[in-house]
């Protein structure tokens, strides 16, 4: 599990969070990340982009007044399953 404050961002951390995550996270590993709310439009376009990228939002949480936080699971790739019953 890693943590990565992107709270001095602002509100243009999505960009950089789907870096991280990508790079940095390995599957099957969770990060959290720190960022500033605003009028939490950050929240709701976070959680979207982590279900777009097929990753799993474990929690997210207001930190203090101005700081929110998610942990993100970074999806195992999934296996196709072949049917061979037929």
């Amino acid at each position: 599990m890693k943590r990565y404050d992107l709270r001095p961002l602002k509100e243009n951390f999505y960009k950089r969070m789907v870096q991280l995550i990508n790079s940095d996270i390995k599957d099957g590993e969770n990060a959290i990340i720190l960022f500033e709310i605003g009028d939490f439009t950050a929240v709701q376009k976070s959680a979207d982009i982590v279900k777009k990228n097929n990753w799993t939002l474990m929690n997210s949480l207001k930190f203090n007044e101005v700081d929110w936080t998610i942990v993100v699971k970074k999806s195992i790739p999934q296996q196709k399953i072949v049917d061979t019953s037929s």
